[in-house]
């Protein structure tokens, strides 16, 4: 599954980066998520597989397309031949105010696993602790802030002061960024996309060592799926403080609203694949690049079976018959 279909996500991801890159600066957030949507959803029907949203525009949304359950790729319309079956989780565009505004990191999102290898996760909040390779196994979510930090400092073979801690820049955090400060760590308030900031923890040169706090947890999937092919880790249990809360998990078939969700937990696929491209410029990838004659994309491309992570620069050009120009 994966080599035959690593590039066809590829494709997915960099049509609806362009689509929603046109829009980048707007002040328009719906017209730039519109746009991506339309074409995430108009590529993956050119896509050879038999595919099912299990994440996708929200399951309280009435969404028009990349619905949950919505039956996607080549196997929609041709009954002739027999497709893989695939499970999608999409973010068309992560960061939809960072795009509207022309702020960093944006970018459009998508994970596929064979069948069931990704959590049906309710577009709740979850409260999440992300790690790379180095620290995993070394932290806990229920651990005091200082402990975790320590566990993680000790893992780095470093100082907790050295660390770096990426939170997003919420009400709700004033608390946890007290902690953070008060044991010596160092905090990166970001105001969208802890996606991003997720994977950044488990790359070497990005100076992120870890993100705490509370988010999606459809988001916490994504990065899930990401980790399992970069070895990182994420630890991460879903707030479920309304009664709606606990009816919306009992229709997504989760028993335990209080259960800590490790990585495999929430993305135990055999064959998995992360696919992003950048809209902005940003720390993990560049954003789309408009030039005389074409467009210049920068992509990251990774498997799960194949254990391969690849940052992909992609020139799409306009006309055969316009030189690629210095840009």
């Amino acid at each position: 599954m994966e080599r035959a279909l690593s590039l066809e996500f590829l494709r997915v991801v960099e049509r609806a980066a362009i689509a929603s890159a046109r829009t980048m600066g707007l002040g328009d957030g719906h017209k730039a998520d519109h746009a991506a949507v339309e074409a995430m959803r108009s590529e993956m029907d050119s896509v050879g597989m038999d595919g099912t949203i299990v994440i996708g525009e929200g399951e309280r949304d009435e969404a028009p397309m990349l619905f949950i359950g919505e039956k996607v790729g080549s196997a929609v319309r041709d009954k002739t031949r027999t497709y893989p079956a695939v499970d999608i989780a999409v973010d068309p565009l992560e960061g939809t105010n960072l795009c509207a505004t022309g702020a960093p990191n944006s970018v459009t999102v998508l994970a596929a696993s064979d069948h069931g290898g990704l959590l049906h996760a309710p577009d709740l909040y979850m409260q999440k602790i992300i790690v790379g390779p180095s620290s995993r196994g070394f932290i806990d979510l229920d651990a005091p802030v200082a402990v975790n930090l320590r566990a993680i400092a000790k893992s780095l073979d470093r100082k907790v002061e050295d660390l770096v801690i990426i939170v997003l820049d919420r009400p709700r955090h004033e608390d946890l960024v007290r902690e953070i400060r008060k044991a010596g760590a160092r905090i990166r308030l970001i105001s969208d996309g802890d996606l991003s900031a997720g994977i950044s923890t488990a790359l070497l040169g990005t100076g992120v060592h870890a993100v705490m706090g509370i988010g999606g947890a459809p988001e916490g999937v994504l990065t899930a799926a990401a980790l399992r092919c970069l070895n990182g880790q994420i630890l991460a249990r879903l707030v479920v403080s309304k009664p709606e809360h606990e009816e919306r998990l009992a229709q997504m078939g989760i028993k335990d609203g209080k259960k800590i969700y490790d990585t495999a937990d929430l993305a135990p696929g055999n064959k998995l694949i992360f696919a992003s491209t950048g809209v902005t410029d940003g720390s993990l990838l560049r954003g789309v690049r408009f030039f005389g004659g074409g467009i210049r994309t920068q992509s990251l491309i990774m498997s799960l079976e194949q254990r391969e992570v690849r940052f992909i620069d992609s020139v799409h050009i306009s006309n055969d018959d316009v030189k690629i120009r210095q840009y």
